[in-house]
């Protein structure tokens, strides 16, 4: 284009990015490595296309977030002068929406079809299902509308066959699958006779566009001479198929690291990237792998890790360094999470005094309940900090049921308790809680007996909606067996072992006899109760949440009595900050690695580095070690100047501690490649 400012493409990039920016026409794929300045090199992509003659409108920039697009296109602006509206950029959901507004028709709606949210999609779902069978709906043991949706969204992105897909993710349901593909069926039929469109329309009706009428097909194909699309590792099956058709005669460049695929749970398709050169042959390969953010010792450590990796015929991935030498990675051996909270303490505190922020320094772990003891020894040692991956432990809607169960049982007058607890049951909002609340206090005045065995009272049960009077029988029956074992506890009688067994395996019926329980094996009796069920028919993650709650069981076999185990809890929620934290404050960050992606952070604590912890069990056994690995990757490139890993021996649980294996990954790495510490024969 005339008029654009020049730019000395040679002197603003290193070698590596220059090569891919100035790639000459054709399919390209970039695998950008950790650091390497991924973005940089997309902005100056965009420029340089411009500088050799391309319009504005020739490009199509798809990202995953509209803050990426943002920011890229702002950056264009700022290099070439040229207004961001002018191109076609954006996340695949946002473009999809301006080519379905065009084409509507070919997709079976009207041009100002209205987008609907996930929480108005679950309605709409509900609707379906209440319409076709309410039956369906009354039955405690089939699972709700977001989940099956859930279920049904994830075909759709995966192109599988929806079949496959309910038998796999809804193994549990009693039946096959043909009732729910009636109710995606007719929840389709419900939204073309509404001319509504969810979040996954906006895709799988591109898709439709771009098969269906080869006008439009060519259209854009003529239109886009140029593709770029960032962070291609993360792409599902659906967002590959438009991408291919779309790029089938015209140039594409395909960036993202095949090391960084850690969403493959939520449909992203490692295969997509590594099959790229085969989709589009003569593609192109460059390699950007020139870091700029950590030192070589840490890049030496990450690349050993990929080192291990099965190999893929051009994704060989070798981190180099720019910066001055720093400290090997330190690997600590600990004895067990408990000793492992009390280490990162003190190595806080001694950062600290050395004169390194409390902001520099992050705290990275494989799931939440993994930080739990951590942030206790954080709390006795006055160390403030903020939890950055979404909702605290405790704020977690399927721990703070089980914690009402809990506070119900130690304090029955806790009618906020007990209120939470009532909501759960269908048919039963705050107006019914508050009845069958009244009925029980009653039978409490009149009998003298304690509030949850009146719970159990006939005259109680009346006040219940017929809907939910088996749920409410389950919940009262669980409550009343959580309290027998704090009752009997109390009275210091020997407890009995817990048995070994699933979590969600019921236990054998007890007899009248009442077994003294330790807060552990309450939390057990209350998570293989009634609520064990309805986690599955309410959540479509629930496999997450039941990780969740065993790591809960794990937590409260700390503690002597659930008196303590709920003030703590209350204490941890209340001293751990329920704001973010300003950029000004000194406070230490804890979060997820998926949640760490694409950040950098002067120090990093890498906690659970254990076969159990990283990888998962349920990856092990799923075989999905390799998803693991790439989250221990992206896991310790987070880290510019430290790292410190830490590799306890025993991990708590619900039957005391368990033994954990020696983390596979760090077993097949070199050991020159960090300094070992063992604190296993230590005492902090």
């Amino acid at each position: 284009m005339d008029g654009l400012p020049p730019i000395d493409f040679r002197a603003e990039l290193n070698d590596e990015q220059f090569a891919a920016v100035t790639s000459p026409p054709g399919p390209a794929l970039v695998l950008a490595g950790a650091g390497s300045g991924k973005t940089r090199t997309l902005t100056y992509r965009v420029a340089w296309l411009l500088h050799q003659g391309a319009r504005p409108w020739d490009i199509l920039l798809l990202t995953f977030t509209n803050k990426s697009a943002k920011e890229m296109l702002e950056r264009v602006e700022d290099l070439t002068g040229i207004p961001r509206g002018q191109f076609w950029g954006g996340t695949f959901h946002s473009i999809g929406q301006r080519i379905l507004r065009r084409y509507a028709t070919v997709a079976s709606r009207n041009p100002d079809f209205t987008i609907i949210d996930q929480k108005e999609s679950e309605q709409l779902f509900s609707e379906v299902l209440k319409d076709l069978e309410p039956v369906f709906i009354k039955d405690k043991t089939n699972p709700k509308a977001p989940v099956i949706l859930d279920a049904y969204s994830h075909a759709r992105n995966t192109l599988r066959p929806l079949p496959e897909v309910l038998a796999e993710r809804l193994d549990w349901m009693k039946g096959g699958p043909e009732k729910l593909l009636k109710f995606c069926e007719h929840y389709e039929k419900a939204k073309l006779e509404r001319n509504l469109c969810d979040f996954d329309d906006l895709l799988v009706l591109w898709l439709t566009i771009l098969e269906k009428d080869p006008t439009a097909l060519n259209h854009f194909r003529q239109r886009f001479r140029h593709i770029l699309v960032d962070e291609f590792q993360d792409t599902n099956r659906l967002q590959s198929r438009i991408i291919d058709l779309l790029a089938s005669e015209h140039q594409i460049m395909a960036v993202g690291d095949d090391a960084q695929c850690i969403y493959t749970w939520r449909g992203a398709d490692w295969e997509n990237i590594v099959t790229f050169p085969q989709r589009h042959p003569d593609t192109q390969f460059h390699h950007i792998d020139t870091n700029y953010r950590s030192t070589p010792e840490i890049l030496d450590f990450a690349n050993e890790i990929l080192r291990h990796r099965p190999r893929v015929e051009g994704f060989n991935r070798h981190l180099k360094a720019v910066r001055s030498s720093g400290e090997l990675p330190k690997v600590f051996k600990v004895a067990d999470t408990s000793q492992q909270a009390k280490l990162v303490g003190r190595k806080i505190l001694q950062l600290h005094h050395e004169g390194v922020p409390l902001s520099d320094m992050h705290i990275l772990y494989r799931a939440h309940y993994q930080s739990l003891e951590l942030q206790m020894e954080l709390n006795a040692l006055g160390i403030p900090f903020v939890i950055t991956s979404g909702h605290k432990f405790f704020d977690l809607i399927h721990v703070k049921d089980i914690l009402a169960h809990l506070r119900f049982v130690h304090n029955p007058l806790d009618q906020v308790a007990l209120s939470r607890l009532l909501c759960l049951l269908p048919k039963v909002g705050p107006v019914a809680a508050n009845r069958i609340t009244a009925a029980a206090q009653e039978i409490v005045a009149a009998q003298s007996i304690d509030m949850v065995r009146a719970l159990r009272h006939p005259s109680v049960l009346k006040k219940v909606p017929e809907t939910a009077k088996d749920d409410f029988n389950d919940l009262t029956i669980t409550l009343e067996d959580m309290l027998d074992g704090m009752e009997a506890a109390q009275m210091k009688k020997p407890p009995a072992p817990a048995p070994a067994e699933d979590l969600f395996t019921p236990s054998p019926a007890s007899n009248d006899t009442k077994v003294a329980r330790t807060p552990a094996e309450t939390v057990r009796v209350c998570v293989e109760g009634w609520y064990g069920s309805h986690l599955k028919t309410l959540f479509p993650d629930w496999r997450d949440r039941e990780q969740d709650l065993t790591g809960l069981i794990g937590f409260a076999a700390k503690f002597n009595d659930i008196g303590e185990l709920v003030a703590q809890v209350a204490l941890l929620n209340g001293e751990s900050s329920d704001k973010k934290a300003e950029p000004e404050e000194d406070m230490l960050r804890l979060t997820t690695i998926h949640q760490s992606k694409g950040l950098e952070f002067p120090v990093v604590f890498l906690l659970g580095v254990a076969d159990g912890l990283l990888p998962l069990t349920r990856a092990i056994e799923e075989g999905d070690v390799e998803e693991e690995r790439r989250l221990f990757y992206v896991a310790c490139t987070r880290a510019k100047n430290h790292l410190f890993l830490f590799s306890p021996s025993f991990a708590a649980s619900g039957e005391g501690y368990r033994p954990l294996d020696p983390c596979r990954f760090l077993e097949e790495m070199s050991p020159d490649c960090y300094e070992l510490v063992n604190y296993t024969h230590r005492r902090l």
